[in-house]
């Protein structure tokens, strides 16, 4: 893949996956970063989070891995990830943090985070289908399985 620069900003293609073993349980987060001829893979994990979590932070530390403004095409099979950020964020940030009906928006703290990530760049939020043979979805899904796998680990071993 050649560097390419849309506006005078870098293209990077970005792909992120949350797993969690249990919801809420033991969880990952893996990212998969493509800009020019370079990659970058990160991945961690939390000993109890959940999912969506995982899927979010996925996103986040991407995004923070970025040392220049660019435009980032982010991939995920998290519908709650894209919806999120492309859709309900609007209304949420309107209604103080609220959902429609009221309630607290769940995991907010990772919202304002990806907001404000978010903001810095130029994004493009695609929804990808798990598991049915997308290479960088499958990458982002095997780092975010090594963050449980290395969680796990560190809980054995304390």
């Amino acid at each position: 893949m050649s560097s390419q620069a849309i506006g005078g900003k870098t293209e990077v293609e970005i792909y992120a996956d949350g797993a969690c073993k249990g919801n809420p349980g033991p969880g990952g987060w893996g990212a998969w970063i493509r800009y020019g001829s370079k990659e970058k893979e990160l991945f961690g994990g939390e000993l109890l989070t959940t999912n969506n979590r995982m899927e979010l932070t996925a996103v986040i530390r991407a995004l923070e891995a970025l040392n220049r403004t660019c435009h980032a095409k982010v991939f995920t099979d998290s519908v709650y990830v894209q919806k999120g950020i492309s859709e309900w964020i609007v209304g949420w940030k309107a209604r103080n943090w609220r959902t429609a009906d009221r309630k607290p928006v769940k995991n907010d703290d990772l919202w304002r985070i990806l907001d404000a990530l978010a903001q810095q760049h130029t994004v493009q939020w695609i929804w990808v289908k798990g598991h049915a043979g997308n290479a960088g979805n499958e990458r982002a899904d095997m780092l975010a399985n090594l963050g449980v796998a290395q969680v796990l680990q560190n809980e054995i071993a304390t």
